[in-house]
């Protein structure tokens, strides 16, 4: 185990915290998500900012994720499974997190969601990340640090997600597969959510991933904690439509 890199996280934070702060505290119409194709996210404008965007906010996604891990009180939910998996083959968590993105895509296939630069990213970066800080980040000590563990993954994940939601360079794997799941079978986003959460969590635990209070945390707030997040993190797009490119 290597010394974890505690400075460079909180500066990480403080600068996004301050973000947040200041983002809030302005008056006017906030930006919006629009609805684009994936080329024309590649041509929405301010491309480098979002991707900036859009990888710190799968790495602090992946560091979340290892956040939950080591505090031992419970996973995220499709981390049940990754984890549960990953106790039966000679993987790390990572990798497995990995391959499990690119089987969802291929459920992409016949719900005919399109695939953007960020959907791509998710798939592959969540698990470098998530990898890369459980090599440095060690078991919470404590009852304490499991609980600071707990909550500050929560939180930060629901951050990331916002982050990356924000960037408007299309969905995460999971993410896609759920809205393409609603429009499909014309049942609402919570439902299908949760229905797709149960599974994934149920099949996990019988694999031997860990189900705490963590799990219900996450449950619990993720979504009003993502709803709070996202309107400082949307990249600024405008208003009109993108025009695909000729």
């Amino acid at each position: 185990m290597h010394d974890f890199p505690v400075d460079g996280i909180i500066a990480v934070m403080t600068f996004f915290t301050r973000r947040l702060v200041a983002n809030s505290g302005r008056v006017g119409a906030r930006p919006t998500l629009l609805n684009l194709t994936p080329i024309a996210q590649l041509h929405a404008g301010k491309l480098p900012v979002r991707l900036v965007h859009l990888f710190v906010g799968l790495t602090i996604f992946g560091f979340s994720m290892s956040l939950m891990i080591r505090s031992q009180l419970g996973m995220l939910p499709w981390d049940v499974l990754h984890y549960g998996v990953a106790t039966h083959l000679p993987l790390s968590i990572g990798t497995i997190i990995i391959l499990a993105s690119v089987a969802v895509l291929l459920f992409w296939i016949p719900l005919r969601q399109r695939l953007g630069l960020g959907t791509v990213a998710n798939a592959i970066w969540i698990g470098i990340a998530t990898d890369a800080t459980l090599f440095f980040l060690p078991v919470a000590p404590n009852l304490a640090w499991q609980v600071a563990f707990m909550v500050s993954g929560v939180v930060l994940n629901a951050m990331a997600t916002a982050m990356y939601i924000g960037t408007q360079l299309g969905p995460g794997p999971r993410d896609g597969l759920m809205t393409g799941l609603s429009r499909v079978t014309g049942k609402s986003l919570r439902l299908v959510r949760t229905g797709l959460e149960v599974v994934v969590v149920v099949a996990g635990w019988l694999l031997g991933g860990v189900v705490g209070l963590g799990t219900l945390l996450f449950a619990l707030s993720i979504g009003p904690l993502i709803q709070f997040f996202l309107p400082s993190f949307i990249v600024d797009l405008g208003e009109e439509p993108i025009a695909e490119p000729s």
